[in-house]
């Protein structure tokens, strides 16, 4: 990028019900893995920022939790951050899953983002997988109920269609600074990013054994003299049927998790990775106000 061309930088918020593909989106746009992805709805529970470059833009890509109708306190403190991640965006982009469309989730969305101020985009995701004419029908019907300044049919996953919506994006994220540097590709720290990394192997190797009662705690990260990392991280389950399933027999579960998330985190950081894992059952851990703080969600009562 040359001195004299003029720099665009923006934040665009990627909002939609659980399970849309907002995940696989951002790391689509900013061409690597900066948000973790899952089968399971709710998988993202703070705001990850991604950033996304295209020519001299610079886009904050804001990847949201779903949203939808919260009961627990973790379900309204991932709300609460949802909306956060809105407030001051200069676009809003509305991820629909065509496909399964959680009617009863996007409907009240739609209601809410039709009031708000900001430029909206509709993006129809799973292109790839959705047949035509229903597509069209329901692009149509949220067209009439939100003014959105754009619509796009993507797909996530292949990447179909998104390079004109990612230029679209640019063109209307204001003129100014960029405020990360050229090769910085998420917000996130590597002590958090590591915990996310295990908690999605948590989610893809038990799938439906372990609902959302669990999380990862980081403990310690320390940079070895030698060039590698050794990262020390705590499981917390609410059952102790829940702890048996994740340790496996013979610890064979946790060993799988571990070394899957220790080969993704080596890849990540350029670093041989040291992960040591156990597990706690703490039926009270959503409760506690210091695990909200780490995983970046406001304590909501």
């Amino acid at each position: 990028m040359s001195e004299q061309e003029t720099t665009r930088c923006g934040v665009v918020a990627v909002l939609g019900a659980p399970n849309a593909g907002k995940s696989t989106l951002v790391n689509q746009l900013v061409g690597q893995k900066v948000a973790i992805t899952s089968a399971k709805a709710q998988t993202t529970r703070a705001r990850m920022m991604g950033i996304a470059l295209h020519e001299s833009t610079q886009m904050i890509l804001v990847d949201t939790p779903g949203i939808f109708a919260p009961k627990r306190r973790l379900d309204r403190a991932m709300v609460s951050a949802a909306w956060e991640g809105a407030e001051a965006a200069d676009a809003v982009l509305l991820l629909v899953d065509p496909v399964k469309q959680r009617r009863h989730e996007l409907e009240p969305l739609i209601e809410q983002v039709a009031t708000r101020p900001e430029r909206k985009i509709l993006v129809l995701n799973k292109v790839d997988r959705a047949k035509k004419e229903p597509l069209l029908a329901l692009a149509q019907e949220l067209t009439g109920k939100v003014d959105f300044t754009e619509v796009y049919f993507v797909s996530a996953l292949t990447g179909d269609g998104v390079p004109e919506m990612k230029q679209a994006l640019a063109d209307m994220m204001p003129e100014g600074p960029w405020m990360y540097p050229e090769d910085q590709v998420s917000d996130a720290s590597e002590r958090l990013l590591a915990t996310e990394i295990t908690r999605e192997q948590l989610y893809q190797q038990l799938h439906e054994e372990l609902p959302y009662d669990s999380a990862v705690r980081p403990e310690k990260y320390i940079q070895r003299p030698d060039g590698s990392v050794e990262i020390h991280q705590q499981i917390v389950v609410m059952r102790d049927n829940q702890r048996a399933i994740v340790l496996g027999k013979g610890g064979s579960r946790i060993k799988s998790i571990g070394e899957a998330a220790r080969k993704e985190l080596s890849e990540l950081l350029g670093q041989k990775v040291h992960l040591f894992l156990h597990v706690k059952t703490d039926e009270r851990w959503s409760e506690d106000k210091e695990m909200f703080e780490e995983m970046g969600l406001d304590w909501v009562r």
